[in-house]
């Protein structure tokens, strides 16, 4: 796939970028754990996930934030970061403008960023989050949130316990028009098995293909 460089707020962005053939395909961003922690754009779920969004036929982008890999700049707190995934979806939109629908994924680090991408960008069709750093960050800011979305946590998570994600999940769910697609997965930690990472793309497929689907029939019925 090819590799691409892009500009960002604080230089030039590394990324890979596959490009769906078909008109008005829907796009998705792809974002990595945390920098300080050894996230890249290689991480085995941000990979994971980047593939099962290709093959269900979206034009999808994975990068490395500001000082991973060949990205320029220096880790700044999850501030810069956000910056750096707004720039990333402007290069998507720019080489997709007749998008169908816009979604971002993201795992752990890249789970905070990508709910706080949600509340810049208005036009965001869904979302997936994995691992949600909810005893870390605060995600009161997803007031209300724009969108549903899939969240899916490890019912064995060291490092985030799952009852601090089932509270925000709940806290979601009381907002109209949101519905919150929320999943647990039985001996799961924070860190995915390659099993387990399987369903983790398996589970995110079903709620892309849950949503794509429902879009398409309210076009057929209009």
């Amino acid at each position: 796939m090819p590799e691409v460089m892009f500009a960002g707020p604080d230089g030039r962005l590394e990324g890979r970028y596959h490009h769906a053939g078909k008109p008005g395909a829907p796009v998705a961003l792809v974002l990595h754990p945390h920098p300080l922690h050894g996230g890249t754009m290689n991480n085995r779920v941000t990979h994971a996930l980047f593939e099962r969004y290709k093959a269900m036929g979206f034009s999808t982008l994975r990068f490395n934030f500001r000082g991973v890999g060949r990205s320029q700049g220096r880790y700044d707190g999850g501030i810069g970061e956000i910056s750096d995934a707004a720039s990333a979806l402007d290069f998507l939109q720019t080489v997709n403008p007749g998008a169908s629908m816009l979604w971002v994924a993201g795992y752990s680090f890249g789970a905070y960023v990508g709910m706080q991408l949600l509340m810049r960008r208005p036009e965001m069709g869904g979302f997936v989050s994995i691992a949600a750093p909810a005893s870390h960050y605060d995600f009161g800011f997803l007031a209300p949130c724009p969108c549903s979305g899939l969240i899916l946590h490890g019912a064995d998570d060291e490092l985030v316990p799952e009852p601090s994600v089932k509270k925000l999940v709940d806290k979601l769910n009381t907002q109209k028009g949101v519905k919150i697609d929320y999943r647990v997965m039985g001996g799961a930690g924070h860190v995915f098995t390659p099993a387990q990472t399987e369903q983790v793309a398996d589970a995110a497929e079903d709620h892309v293909m849950s949503i794509l689907n429902r879009s398409r029939m309210a076009l057929a019925a209009d």
